[in-house]
Parts: structure tokens; C-alpha cells; sequence
């Protein structure tokens, strides 16, 4: 089957097409001439609606990266303009518009969405234009082969990645039979399939494989479902909708350490979420998330912008902005439509670097980068997907006080021991 990123000229023609169609005709494929031009940065994050807690992350990462550039000398040797904001809000027809105003605006990078949904959401706008799209908290695993055009790429692991280091936690808990509740969405499913399939493979019993509407106001079912399965552990596959399941099963009688989900609901406030009263009812929950030991990096990140409270995708997003930085340098433009081939190749070149100077340097002496990010090394596959993944641990103490626990890092091939 051919990769996705050889897209033929035809269907590329018709994409771009699509794309003008879409923005109404007149801007938004990018700068035109973009090689005289400094390159510019929209997001696409959540700025309001229950994914909000992901936003300031993402956002400060992505300031934090535009900094640095700049700070550097910025990219062929002009300064990165401010990024322009679009929220996605977790909803389909607010990114979607939001993604439109952006590139009405002549951006030539999308960084984003957050959520997978959202994603598909603005994706066939975004890279139908021609404008690369990275996201640094994408996991779906459908966004592998999704046909676009060779201008997405992502630098969070797919699900296929974090399942299998989910599905190993809960057995090696000693749990034999588990229930797999999720909301019922591109990333629920992809991910529920993935703990389902490891947990059988490590020799446990899926008793529960229920979706739930996410967009519902009451889980009284799902609830009760877990409940009346009597397994001896529940994976959520969940939002923050995840917290009034979590509330009902303790009603019900569940432990929190029977409990465990993935990064929808890696939020260090969740223990507040679940009872402002007493953070510590969460104590023992536990789930996986895409996540590095990186403190120098959480360390500048947090000079950088002091208020900052939640990290989760921040290194991620980072890696975004630092490799298609790079991708401009190295194909000397900020036009997407030409830096757009050297995304991969600048994760899989000759010569390790980390900061944004140190692999320009490189650039400018016509040697080749393998930029190893602040997530850990990328190298991007044909499919714009890394290749190698930190999935980090985590749990909530006595207090309610969110820890990591550990971190594994792990290959389609297995964990890397």
C-alpha cells in the first residue's frame, strides 16, 4: 500500500483546490512566495470548553519556541512575527472556523489541534491549502493513514504506542478482569481498542468493552455496567466527562486504585474535580500519557512563563515548532508547499542537535540534522509519525497530588527495556 505522503499530482492538485474552495478563494494557502517572507504560526488549541486545561501548555510552549528562534536569530535570519490565536474549544464547527481565520491570515504553520477529533475537524482545510500541520497531542490512531497530502505530521505518539504501555500497568497490578469504558470519538475508540488488545495479549479478560456519548450529561449506564461486570479494574477511556463516571463508581463502591485512564484525564487538579473538598478521594488512581524527564526543559519552560501550572504536551509541542523551524532553514523558505520535504529529513540526519541555533548551525555549513527534541528523539516515519515514544506513568498520592510514577519508552515494536 503506498505511503501516505506520496499523494499523486492529481489528487495534490485537487487538495489544493479543495483548500482555495474552502477559504473562499483568496488567501490562506500559505504566503505566497514564502521565501521572502518570515515564517508565521497559528494554533489551533483549547481555549475555552473542557479540554481547556490543555491550552496553556500548548500555547506557552509554543511562545517559549518562537522565543528561542528568535533569541537565535530567528529563521533565515528573520524574526518570527507574534503566533496567531485560534481556539478550537472542542468543538468540530468553532475549529473548524477557527482554522479558516487562520489561514485567511497567510499562516504557514498550523500548530495543533489538541484533540484528535478536533483535528479531523480542520485537518483537510489546513493541509488542503498546503500548510503543514503539526500537532504535539494528536494519538488517534487513524491519523497514521490519513490522506493528507504529506502536510501532517505529529510529535505525540499514536495510540498504537501508549495501549500496549497502558494494558502492561493494569495486569502487572495483578488485575485479571477489566472493564474498558470509552467516549465514543476517534481517539476513545482507537485507544480502548489498544489497552483491549494488550490486555488480552498479557493474558487478562476484557468482562466490559462499552462506548458512552461524550456529549451526554448523565453515566448512569456506563456506571452501572462496570459496576455489574465485577471486574477487578476499569480503564476510562475519557475527557473530563471521565470525572462523573469516576464519582459514580466510588458511589458504587469502586476503589480509585481500581481505576485507571490515559492523558484525557491526566489533569493534576482531577483529585479537585472529583471532590474540592477532599483532593485525596482520587488517591491510587492511576494511567499512562505521553510525557518526558525532561527538568531542564520543564525548568525554562517555567521561567519562562511563571503561572504555567500543567506540562502535559508542552515538550511536544516545542518539537512542532523546533522542527518545522528547521524545515524552513533547511529548505532555505517559509513556504510550506517547499520546506514541507524537509520535515522528516531534518529528524534523521547525520548530526544529533537539540536547540534551534546549534541545528541551524549545522544547516549553514551544509551538513544534515537529526534534531533530537525536548519529547525525546522524533524521527518521523512516511506517515509523519515518531517512531520512538515516552509514555510516562502517573498517580495521585494521599493527598490528591498528581506524581509521575515512571516512564517507559517504547517502539512499535515493543517497550525499550
Amino acid at each position: 500500500m503506498p505511503s501516505k505522503k506520496a499523494l499523486s499530482l492529481t489528487a495534490m492538485a485537487a487538495a489544493l483546490a479543495l483548500g482555495l474552495t474552502a477559504c473562499g478563494g483568496g488567501g490562506g494557502g500559505g504566503n505566497d512566495g514564502g521565501e521572502g517572507d518570515p515564517l508565521q504560526f497559528g494554533y489551533v488549541f483549547p481555549e475555552t470548553g473542557d479540554l481547556s486545561f490543555l491550552g496553556p501548555p500548548q500555547i506557552s510552549a509554543a511562545k517559549y519556541a518562537i522565543q528561542e528562534i528568535n533569541e537565535a536569530g530567528g529563521v533565515l535570519d528573520q524574526e518570527l512575527p507574534g503566533i496567531l490565536a485560534g481556539d478550537e474549544a472542542n468543538d468540530a464547527a468553532q475549529a473548524n472556523d477557527a482554522a479558516g481565520r487562520l489561514l485567511d491570515q497567510d499562516v504557514d504553520a498550523v500548530l495543533g489541534a489538541a484533540a484528535s477529533g478536533m483535528t479531523m475537524a480542520i485537518i483537510d482545510r489546513v493541509t488542503g491549502a498546503e500548510v503543514v500541520q503539526c500537532s504535539g497531542s494528536n494519538t488517534a490512531p487513524d491519523l497514521s493513514t490519513y490522506d493528507d497530502g504529506g502536510y501532517y505530521f505529529r510529535t505525540a505518539p499514536s495510540d498504537l504506542l501508549q495501549g500496549p504501555v497502558l494494558g502492561q500497568k493494569v495486569v502487572d497490578d495483578g488485575n485479571q478482569s477489566v472493564a474498558v469504558v470509552y467516549r465514543a470519538d476517534d481517539y476513545g475508540q482507537g485507544l480502548a481498542e489498544s489497552v483491549a488488545t494488550s490486555l488480552e495479549e498479557n493474558g487478562a479478560e476484557v468482562v466490559l468493552n462499552e462506548s458512552y456519548d461524550p456529549m451526554g450529561t448523565n453515566f448512569d449506564s456506563v456506571i452501572q455496567q462496570v459496576s455489574n461486570s465485577d471486574a477487578d479494574a476499569v480503564v476510562m477511556v475519557s475527557f473530563e466527562e471521565g470525572v462523573q463516571i469516576i464519582t459514580g463508581l466510588i458511589e458504587e463502591g469502586m476503589e480509585p486504585s481500581q481505576m485507571y485512564s490515559a492523558d484525557g484525564l491526566n489533569n493534576e487538579n482531577l483529585g479537585e474535580l472529583v471532590d474540592s473538598g477532599d483532593p485525596g478521594v482520587v488517591s491510587g488512581f492511576q494511567g499512562t500519557a505521553p510525557g518526558v524527564d525532561n527538568p531542564e526543559f520543564d525548568e525554562g519552560l517555567t521561567e519562562f512563563d511563571p503561572d504555567l501550572e500543567v506540562f502535559q504536551y508542552a515538550p511536544q509541542v516545542y518539537d512542532c515548532a523546533m522542527v518545522i523551524a528547521l524545515a524552513a532553514e533547511a529548505a532555505e523558505s517559509t513556504d510550506p508547499a517547499v520546506y514541507v520535504d524537509q520535515m522528516t529529513a531534518v529528524t534523521q540526519g547525520d548530526e544529533q542537535c537539540t536547540g534551534f541555533a546549534e541545528c541551524r548551525d549545522i544547516l549553514a555549513e551544509g551538513g544534515t540534522v537529526d534534531y533530537q527534541g525536548a519529547s525525546g528523539p522524533l524521527d518521523f516515519d512516511e506517515n509523519g509519525d515518531v517512531t520512538v515514544a515516552s509514555i510516562m506513568i502517573y498517580g495521585f498520592a494521599e493527598d490528591g497530588t498528581h506524581e509521575a510514577q515512571d516512564f517507559v519508552e517504547t517502539t512499535p515494536e515493543g517497550t525499550v527495556e
